[in-house]
């Protein structure tokens, strides 16, 4: 299937490793013409080298913070410089600390909203001008599966995240007239570093070994594994796609079944 992006202008934010990456890559294997963005710049060298060699196009990259607005206003204007619009939009970051209500005061809440609610705020926000004029345009926030299901440990990101899929149906019922379509793709279970990391904090609190973490949990997943960065970037490829083109305002949990909330 040719999903339509060659030649399309895409940015991805926090797409220096992970599912950021993983993304970036899917979107330039279908032809796309993408903006990769992080705070590291040695981490884009690596992504920007690894995407070349798996596509057979190089990316370019914007080095930046997410949580500060100039930063997230270079990434756009850099996109639509080098690749003439802004067609495509995957908001996407790193988590919020874990933990318990009970141990985060205000500023670590509001840190928090800067980086997993506002930030996707803003960069929304700078792109809509290119896809208003363009009359077409996809935005991709990708969240957690915490959107259907609440998970241990984790206040922040429940709370937030929840707030991601509110901007986004709301988004959805407001750009459906300019031709922009807006969706949320959300993570069960996927081999990333984050991922790992929360294991391996499951892991400690239960006193037992990551590898045995890693398979309990593997056993309430219809699949029984755990996905790959690869898979999740497949959805996330078509959803920003010209083949997509009835499917806005859903929140879509690439999880291998393991959410059972309706």
């Amino acid at each position: 299937m040719d999903l339509g992006l060659k030649g399309k202008g895409a940015l991805v934010m926090a797409s220096s490793a992970g599912l950021g990456k993983a993304m970036a890559l899917e979107l330039a294997r279908e032809g796309a013409n993408v903006m990769l963005f992080s705070p590291f710049e040695e981490e884009l060298k690596t992504a920007q080298a690894d995407i070349k060699a798996a596509a057979g196009i190089e990316p370019a990259y914007t080095v930046g913070d997410i949580t500060v607005y100039d930063d997230i206003k270079k990434a756009v204007q850099n996109t639509a410089a080098k690749f003439g619009s802004v067609d495509i939009l995957i908001n996407n970051t790193g988590g919020p600390p874990a933990g318990p209500f009970d141990g985060f005061d205000d500023n670590v809440w509001q840190k928090a909203f800067e980086l997993t609610l506002l930030s996707y705020v803003r960069a929304i926000r700078e792109v809509l001008p290119y896809m208003r004029q363009n009359q077409w345009g996809r935005i991709l926030n990708s969240t957690s599966s915490s959107i259907k299901a609440v998970l241990d440990n984790l206040v922040l990101s429940n709370t937030l995240r929840a707030g991601v899929v509110g901007l986004s149906k709301t988004l959805s019922q407001e750009l459906g007239k300019d031709g922009i379509l807006v969706n949320v793709i959300a993570p069960g279970r996927i081999g990333t570093a984050r991922t790992i990391s929360l294991d391996q904090m499951r892991a400690d609190k239960q006193g037992i070994a990551l590898e045995d973490q890693i398979a309990q949990t593997a056993k309430i997943i219809p699949l029984g594994r755990y996905g790959s960065p690869e898979e999740y970037g497949k959805l996330a490829a078509f959803l920003c796609s010209g083949a997509n083109t009835y499917i806005t305002g859903q929140a879509i949990l690439v999880d291998g079944g393991m959410v059972k909330a309706l």
